[in-house]
């Protein structure tokens, strides 16, 4: 469980400091729509510090992980459960190390939270880097917790940078 833990906070720490660090200004919410954004960044910076505990709470036993993009890389597709997400979280941090991380915008509708940006990270299977690419995110949120992270990235860079 440590090493699993450090790795998380070596992969996302610097790059969930960097996000938490440019406060997304949003307009005036209604409570759903704020309380959906705020549990879906402190998810994020459970996750960028490694507090297994704290992103458990935040998960709902039934949360999806569905990762876009090419299927030869070993951490795409759905992952069901908090136990397979939490599978699925070292299998990405033994292979993508996140070295840039921008959100640019973040809105949140009711239950449903949508994030926007950049990010850059070396695959340590080639050890390459990615090059700066964008990517987005669709969160759902219920009762509290994180339902849905829905994930979508310039795979086609991040599989160049991986197979190389």
């Amino acid at each position: 469980m440590m090493n699993r833990r450090k790795l998380l906070a070596s992969s996302f720490g610097g790059s969930m400091a960097l996000i938490l660090g440019q406060h997304v200004n949003a307009q005036t919410m209604d409570s759903t729509s704020q309380h959906s954004l705020d549990t879906v960044m402190a998810f994020m910076e459970a996750m960028g510090g490694g507090d297994m505990e704290r992103m458990a709470t935040l998960m709902s036993d039934d949360m999806v992980w569905h990762n876009e993009g090419d299927e030869s890389l070993p951490w795409i597709g759905p992952w069901e459960g908090k136990q397979a997400i939490f599978e699925f979280l070292a299998i990405f941090s033994e292979n993508l190390q996140t070295t840039q991380w921008d959100n640019t915008d973040a809105f949140a509708s009711g239950d449903t939270v949508a994030v926007f940006g950049k990010m850059n990270a070396i695959t340590t299977r080639s050890g390459e880097e990615t090059g700066v690419f964008s990517f987005a995110l669709r969160a759902k949120v219920r009762d509290g917790q994180v339902a849905l992270w829905h994930w979508f990235e310039d795979s086609y860079a991040v599989s160049k940078a991986y197979h190389r």
